[in-house]
């Protein structure tokens, strides 16, 4: 599988996720188009949150430290806010729409 982004493929894994970080929003578009994610700015929040911790640790949180981190930055988020924006899983299919390397393990740090 491949995702076209501005007239170049990137290749993924098996289950979709680029190989690399791709930190161009186009990415993040056409990824969360294939996804079936109609990207709001809540989406972008989470996803700028993702890719921060991407660049700083290498790879995405799990589940329970991202909503503890991102409850950091927003104190009214919980589990079902960020299951609304991504119900395949938010330390799953968060760091996917992103276009960041599939998670660690199950789904991060």
């Amino acid at each position: 599988m491949a995702y076209t982004i501005n007239g170049t493929d990137y290749e993924t894994d098996e289950q979709g996720f680029l190989l690399e970080p791709l930190y161009e929003d186009d990415a993040v578009r056409v990824i969360a188009e294939a996804e079936g994610i109609n990207l709001t700015d809540a989406h972008w929040e989470v996803i700028n949150y993702l890719r921060e911790q991407y660049r700083e640790h290498g790879h995405t949180p799990n589940f329970r430290n991202m909503l503890k981190g991102f409850a950091e930055i927003r104190p009214e988020v919980d589990s079902k806010y960020l299951y609304d924006l991504f119900p395949i899983g938010p330390a799953k299919q968060g760091p996917k729409v992103a276009a960041l390397p599939q998670p660690l393990g199950k789904g991060g740090y």
